[in-house]
């Protein structure tokens, strides 16, 4: 480890936040450090560097521009050297697109085993599928994740995607340059395109991130649904300023078109001692959400219960949802309740953060996954569809469970790795065998 002097802020007040999703905050760890009227002057207070970090064009339209201005120990350009070219074997980006490896059809897999070495939160990525392209900014990568070591001396930025993590098992501390967050399985987190970061793991910790190279996530219109419900603007929170004032060798790497390039550094790049601005990371507590659905009859479209979404050029279409299947009440009448069967335009990558999936009582655990992807038929297993058929219709709390959905318009490929695994469930198309021949013909048959 380097030898380093830190002086640090807000590690002990790491959970203060400032609320409200999209808004333009300020915040300064050290009284006087935010500059007032301007945001570049002349000279910062406390010796600081003026610099800011644009997340969309200079000219993007105002209610969709993202930027924010930090007041730093050290310009970023310092922290930039000579990038040295590295690997992470098992983290790939698109188009990824490897031969002999067929990813039409339904793929499910079981929890991937935890790392036998110390692996930290950045060696611990797996790369289960990728669609679109990552140089283009459309698409997304969907990933496991598996560490139990913290990052001390390496911090990470990516320049291809934001990054929208989700704990399944074990807490996980991102102290980036705007401030820390602390999310735990049943919250998310998501950071920046951009945004320097470094993670710590309490013991060990799995989950699942969805990189997304396309537009940035924000909240899906709620229609007729109207002003309130769903996920509201009040519970996404944003951290507050929090510095790290150290010197010694530290390394920083970027992902940057697919690749991997690290450089060496004398000091933290978590230096920012005060900022301003709506470009910055979130976290968000699912049990939050709000969800609606039919109080008479029918089943919804799982639309409603869209977290995040990141838009596409085609309105409607997006490029990435993220969807939910949290705790409800199910109330409707001569209705089967669970999803149905489907196919539809969207590829769908599925986890699993706790309980059971209604669709899929059996073989689906936290810490697995699922794709099916674009226009490939899928829904409820034989025993669930039974289950569901002959089930009484009083109202039922579907209680103690949270799945979600990373789904994309572009068709989702899988990795050699999620092909060729151990984990994955070779056997998964059978849980459909059982479903039976119903039809007899007989005008007015129910099955």
């Amino acid at each position: 480890m380097a030898q380093t002097k830190v002086k640090s802020t807000r590690e002990d007040s790491a959970k203060a936040y400032m609320s409200g999703f999209g808004n333009t905050f300020e915040t300064e760890a050290l009284k006087g450090a935010l500059p007032r009227g301007l945001n570049n002057p002349q000279k910062c207070n406390y010796g600081l560097y003026a610099e800011q970090l644009s997340g969309t064009a200079f000219t993007a339209p105002r209610e969709a521009n993202r930027r924010s201005w930090l007041y730093r120990i050290r310009p970023s350009v310092r922290h930039s050297g000579q990038f040295a070219e590295m690997d992470y074997p098992h983290w790939k980006s698109a188009p990824h697109i490897v031969d002999g490896v067929i990813s039409i059809g339904q793929s499910r897999w079981d929890p991937i085993a935890a790392p036998e070495k110390p692996a930290t939160f950045i060696d611990g990525i797996v790369t289960m599928t990728t669609a679109g392209d990552a140089l283009s900014g459309a698409g997304m990568a969907a990933h496991l994740y598996c560490a139990n070591a913290d990052m001390i001396d390496d911090y990470f930025y990516n320049a291809d995607a934001e990054m929208l993590i989700v704990p399944s098992n074990g807490a996980l501390r991102l102290r980036t340059e705007l401030g820390i967050i602390d999310v735990a399985p049943g919250e998310i987190a998501v950071i920046p395109r951009g945004v320097v970061f470094q993670v710590q793991v309490d013991g060990a910790a799995r989950g699942y991130i969805c990189e997304n190279y396309g537009a940035a996530l924000i909240l899906p219109e709620r229609g007729p649904i109207g002003a309130n419900g769903l996920a509201n603007e009040r519970d996404f929170l944003t951290p507050v300023a929090a510095y790290e004032d150290k010197e010694g060798a530290c390394t920083l790497t970027a992902k940057w078109c697919g690749k991997f390039f690290r450089t060496e550094i004398g000091q933290s790049p978590l230096d920012v001692v005060a900022w301003h601005g709506n470009y910055a990371p979130y976290k968000y507590d699912l049990s939050a959400f709000s969800p609606v659905g039919a109080i008479l009859f029918d089943h919804p479209d799982p639309s409603i219960f869209t977290v995040l979404t990141s838009p596409s050029a085609t309105p409607g279409t997006a490029n990435i949802d993220f969807v939910i299947f949290p705790p409800r009440w199910m109330v409707a009448e001569n209705t089967f309740r669970p999803p149905w069967f489907h196919r539809n335009i969207m590829s769908e990558f599925m986890g699993l953060i706790k309980g059971e999936y209604d669709a899929k009582e059996g073989g689906f655990e936290p810490g697995g996954a699922s794709v099916h992807n674009m226009m490939i038929p899928h829904g409820p297993d034989a025993a669930a569809f039974e289950k569901a058929s002959n089930a009484d219709l009083a109202p039922a709390k579907l209680d103690d469970t949270m799945a979600f959905m990373f789904e994309t318009r572009l068709p989702q490929q899988l990795t050699k790795f999620a092909a060729e695994t151990q984990h994955r469930q070779k056997d998964y198309v059978d849980c459909w065998s059982g479903i039976e021949k119903k039809f007899d013909g007989t005008p007015g048959a129910k099955s």
